[in-house]
């Protein structure tokens, strides 16, 4: 079955996606009403998520998620495809014939079986998607897994009650919905926090698996660790005798303040777990949890101990060594990942990546275990990086405005040297390639496409123009900023302009690729959109990248004003009496801060979870190390730090007085990360200042929107309001 099929299959278990227009069945089922994106269009899109190489490395297994606007839902499907690129990318075979969602491949049996997860449990079935079988029949739904190397044995995820911040309510209450909370963590980015993930070792007989031991048995802790953790937080010894995992054996308001999580190597015969960050009897120093960690003692001690954000754990294949992403201090959510490696006879450590003064995204070992290969953010791309063993880094992908995500070894052979890769750009979703390396000379590897996943949709679409520009900033520095142009740009017409404010404060402005902010969406509404690399974002250096903690409302908002400024006054197609500002999370917190201080410069704002209020922020937020960390003190203390009294003193709920201009605020109530009251204060005090406003309130969506309704409800809701504001 091809991928026109799959589109059939999709819509007989979903509803046909309607996309402005008629449908039909094959690949006229899709037919776009013009050339410019849609909403409609974006959630029409398939969305290409895990993928796994066969080891003989001649196909890949893949899921892709359809999302029905109808039913307001998503069906998750598998595709196998060859690895070999030709002149003509060759048609997946879909694999999937169930009504209900598969997803999570992976190859066993040596290559002649793939497994997958359907409805909690853990499937097998041959390469063609004939003769299925049901593996597990486990009391508690799987959530990841991952066989041993010798296929004996298989890591299960599964999620366990948990009553460490909020009681057990009584058993003869079955129906009451309060919850008694005795400490933090009560609460972690969109649901409360009453069951943990915990791994579970299971055997693997035949064409069965059984329950598995609990590897944190008796431990209040979580593996893989909320919100964002996977499978990729564990891995095995490549003898299937050890398992690498990541944890942070924290709870309470010890959890809630740091962000010191370890890799463990758990010893299967033997059941013991050793710490290979910590020295054996590490005692933590004492910690005040109001205030920033950054000069508490925690961060300052001597000797072989990691005591920041240490993460997915990676056998070498030879089995020599483990590597893992790791970061230095505790507290910190944005401090550089560097990638460790630890010779597992020695217990040496070095970091390999010392000279890339950026992050490490993904990583994957090459098969003679001599070289890593590495995705990172350097002036705003994602490329591929290889290190060796002695620290030498070079760029192998070719310079281009895109980012790659994803990285995997196509065959096991030391001859081997390709790998399967997604690549994605301000234009286009993810789809996977092969990329091979071309010996020892930088930025020349040959890059092969394998999957068109959205060919047909994009096929009707006309798409918008990326531009960079460098501008000098207010302190002499050179800021990096994209400017995306709409499709069919005539340099004769004057177009309304957006600047975009990032989120973070430390994520990059990339070739990142949104399903709601989306920049090919904002620019076929014929918007142009101004994109800065402000001060705190990665890809520029640590002294760069630091720059904005400590000081939210200092030289970062100046950024801003100088992108657009040089857009507005160096651009003849830039209208500069029609702009606005658009952003979420600390993109929202930006909106509401330059809402007091844009000096007329912007005729509307929309704001997504931001904040508002600092103060209240700093306690409402479930992750009280981020406060910490960016604020440098809870604002009760009267020994707070100028820094802390600067940050204080410039929340934007200060200056609602000097507001001006109309604003959308938009927010989820199960955001726990920035709270929804901060979205209601913010709507409330520009009602009642009697500035124009409208709030776009989503009581079941957290820091995202994920509900496809909701999605379109946002995209329409976002484009009213700049419309009604900026196209008069």
């Amino acid at each position: 079955m091809n991928k026109t099929i799959a589109l059939v299959l999709g819509a007989m278990l979903l509803g046909t996606p309607k996309i402005d227009a008629t449908t039909m069945i094959g690949k006229s089922s899709i037919t776009l009403k013009s050339d410019l994106m849609s909403p409609e269009a974006l959630w029409a899109m398939g969305r290409i998520g895990t993928a796994a190489v066969s080891p003989d490395g001649k196909q890949v297994v893949y899921q892709v998620s359809y999302y029905s606007v109808k039913e307001n839902k998503s069906h998750t499907v598998l595709y196998i495809q060859s690895t070999k690129a030709g002149k003509a990318i060759v048609k997946p075979v879909l694999l999937t014939s169930s009504q209900k969602s598969e997803s999570d491949p992976s190859w066993i049996e040596g290559g002649k079986k793939i497994a997958f997860l359907r409805d909690g449990q853990l499937w097998k079935m041959n390469a063609d998607g004939t003769e299925r079988a049901k593996l597990s029949d486990s009391k508690i739904d799987i959530e990841g897994y991952k066989f041993s190397p010798d296929g004996s044995k298989v890591i299960l995820i599964k999620s366990l009650p948990y009553h460490e911040s909020i009681k057990k309510n009584p058993e003869d209450l079955p129906l009451a919905t309060g919850r008694v909370v005795t400490d933090l963590n009560y609460r972690h980015w969109d649901h409360y926090v009453e069951s943990v993930a915990h791994p579970f070792v299971a055997n693997v007989n035949g064409d069965k698996v059984d329950e598995g031991e609990d590897i944190l048995k008796g431990e209040p802790y979580e593996c893989p660790m909320a919100p964002f953790g996977g499978i990729e937080q564990l891995d095995w010894s490549k003898d299937s005798k050890n398992i690498a995992y990541t944890c942070r054996k924290k709870t309470g308001v010890d959890y809630a303040v740091s962000t010191d999580a370890d890799i463990y190597l758990y010893n299967v015969s033997a059941k013991t777990t050793r710490n290979l960050c910590k020295p054996e009897g590490y005692k933590e120093p004492k910690i005040d949890p109001t205030k920033s960690m950054r000069d508490q003692a925690v961060n300052h001690q001597k000797g072989d101990m990691q005591v920041g954000y240490d993460v997915n754990p990676q056998f070498s294949p030879d089995g020599q060594y483990i590597a893992w992403q790791s970061m230095a201090r505790d507290g910190y959510e944005s401090d550089r990942n560097r990638l460790c490696v630890m010779n597992l006879s020695t217990g040496k450590k070095q970091y390999v990546t010392e000279s890339f003064d950026s992050n490490v995204d993904a990583f994957v070992w090459s098969n003679d275990s001599k070289t890593i290969y590495f995705t990172g953010c350097w002036h705003a791309t994602e490329n591929v990086y290889q290190t060796n063993l002695e620290g030498n880094v070079m760029q192998i992908s070719k310079d281009e405005w895109a980012d790659y995500g994803s990285l995997q070894m196509i065959g096991t052979g030391m001859k081997d040297k390709s790998l399967l890769v997604t690549k994605h750009s301000m234009t286009h979703p993810d789809d996977l390639y092969v990329l091979t390396p071309n010996g020892k000379k930088a930025k020349s590897a040959t890059l092969a496409r394998i999957t068109e996943e959205n060919k047909q949709i994009y096929d009707q679409l006309a798409l918008p123009t990326i531009q960079q520009r460098w501008v000098t900033t207010t302190d002499g520095k050179q800021e990096l900023v994209w400017i995306i142009l709409p499709p069919h740009f005539d340099s004769t017409k004057k177009y309304p302009t957006l600047l975009y404010c990032e989120g973070g404060p430390q994520s990059p402005v990339s070739q990142f690729w949104s399903y709601r902010w989306n920049f090919s969406i904002m620019a076929a509404h014929g918007y142009i959109i101004v994109a800065p690399n402000r001060r705190g974002l990665p890809g520029f250096g640590s002294a760069w990248n630091e720059e904005v903690s400590q000081d939210w409302t200092g030289q970062c908002m100046r950024d801003y004003l100088s992108a657009i400024d040089d857009a507005a006054n160096n651009l003849p197609y830039v209208d500069k009496d029609r702009m606005g500002a658009v952003g979420a999370s600390f993109g929202g917190f930006s909106v509401y801060y330059l809402a007091g201080h844009h000096d007329k410069r912007f005729k509307c704002f929309i704001a997504h979870d931001g904040a508002f209020n600092l103060e209240s922020m700093y306690t409402d937020t479930e992750e009280a190390w981020f406060s910490n960390w960016e604020y440098d003190d809870a604002y009760w203390n009267k020994d707070a730090t100028e820094a802390a009294k600067r940050t204080y003193e410039n929340s934007p709920h200060r200056f609602v007085d000097k507001w001006d201009a109309p604003i959308l605020c938009i927010h989820g109530e199960k955001d726990y990360r920035i709270n929804a009251n901060q979205g209601f204060g913010a709507f409330n005090a520009a009602r009642m200042r009697g500035i124009p406003a409208e709030l776009l309130i989503f009581p079941d969506e957290n820091h995202w929107v994920l509900k496809p309704q909701n999605g379109i409800l946002w995209q329409r809701t976002f484009f009213n309001w700049l419309d009604r504001w900026l196209k008069k």
